[in-house]
């Protein structure tokens, strides 16, 4: 763990992960159909045999259709044949984690409607950002099973809020168990990408994420290196501490160019994004992570209008150093794609999202993270077939 990788690594790291608990029937769309689909160039490709590729990451579950982070959301992604479901986990006051975007509960609960609560809210600083809400290390696991979920952005998707207050916020053990049971009825694992949120802030806190989540996946065998699940983490001392206490492939989340990992910018490392993704950065971060979630403007930036420029040569630079890379956000909604790919004068109708999924896949990316798992799918598969 934490040493350096050998150049091969990346090409097998799905087949390590999965293993043996069902190499060829990952998802709906399991890699021995993913090759025959591509004329057997699956196993071939960047990612292995473990999972198709491009792989489908149903981000927060299935989020462009039910409020994200919640058991209808995680079970829609999984009905629609997501390759990998997303999970974030932050802690409760009593040491629980849970599973949420972020720990300010504010938009994503009904929390301001209980009463009993309203002494709660308060205003606090996170990874320089002042807040202000209610927040879940605030709150007891007992406390926060009395809120309901509701959907995040209503002003884009507000059929979504026909499912506010259907379901609790989900506990990261209940996923676990949940993921193991769906995996025994399905006769193939059900794939985990958890991301461990604010994690330099929760360490100041005295509430450390890593040793939390290493103990779970500990308890429910998915710590091993193959094991079908990632960690993950926009802060890459999180994926070194995870290092040292489980094996499963860890990916560090990389935002805009100019921004900063939080816990660099409490180390006073000068380093930004747009060193990261360099060919020194890559290499750096290949000694402790096995693949790097960029944000897709990363892959494609845009250009002033909105629509998509020339590709950078992050995904040659990063599959040279043995890394697997997983993009984020595609939605369908004209607001969320490239110009190029929107159509009416509607921002919350549905644009060309297949265009805009063909044009980031032709770059190589290993997979992508998306809101709406069944197009994604859909898309991966014309792709495959080309």
């Amino acid at each position: 763990m934490g040493q350096e990788q050998q150049p091969g690594r990346r090409l097998v790291l799905g087949a390590a992960v999965l293993g043996a608990a069902g190499a060829a029937t990952v998802g709906t769309g399991g890699s021995a159909l993913a090759e025959e689909r591509s004329g057997g160039r699956g196993k071939d490709r960047h990612g292995g045999r473990g999972l198709p590729v491009p792989a489908v990451i149903g981000h927060r579950g299935a989020s462009g259709y039910r409020p994200e982070h919640t058991f209808g959301s995680y079970q829609l992604a999984l009905e629609m044949g997501a390759d990998v479901i997303e999970q974030d986990v932050v802690p409760t006051k009593d040491g629980h984690l849970v599973c949420r975007h972020e720990n300010d509960i504010t938009a994503t609960t009904d929390v301001a409607d209980h009463p009993e609560f309203a002494g709660r809210k308060t205003t606090k600083t996170v990874d320089g950002q002042k807040l202000t809400g209610w927040f879940t290390e605030d709150f007891t696991l007992a406390e926060l099973r009395t809120l309901r979920a509701k959907e995040r952005i209503p002003e884009n998707r507000q059929r979504n809020t026909l499912y506010d207050g259907r379901w609790e916020v989900p506990v990261f053990e209940d996923v676990l168990k949940w993921a193991q049971k769906e995996g025994k009825r399905r006769g193939r694992p059900v794939w985990l990408h958890i991301e461990t949120k604010h994690p330099t802030y929760f360490r100041k806190l005295g509430m450390e994420l890593e040793p939390r989540l290493a103990k779970l996946l500990r308890k429910y065998g998915r710590h091993r290196a193959d094991s079908p699940n990632f960690v993950q983490s926009f802060e890459p001392s999180s994926i070194r501490k995870l290092k040292t206490l489980v094996d499963c492939p860890g990916v560090c989340l990389l935002d805009a160019p100019d921004s900063q990992p939080w816990d660099f910018v409490e180390a006073g490392d000068p380093r930004t994004v747009a060193d990261l993704v360099k060919p020194e950065g890559l290499k750096w971060m290949a000694r402790f992570a096995d693949g790097i979630g960029p944000l897709v403007d990363l892959v494609i930036p845009k250009k002033d209008d909105g629509s998509l420029g020339e590709p950078t040569t992050l995904v040659r630079d990063a599959h040279a150093q043995g890394l697997i890379l997983h993009p984020y956000t595609m939605r369908n909604e004209n607001t969320f794609l490239p110009t190029e790919f929107r159509r009416g004068s509607d921002p919350n109708a549905y644009g060309d999202a297949f265009g805009a999924f063909s044009a980031y896949f032709r770059t190589g990316i290993d997979g992508i993270f998306s809101d709406n798992a069944d197009t994604a799918l859909l898309a991966a598969e014309d792709f495959r077939a080309g």
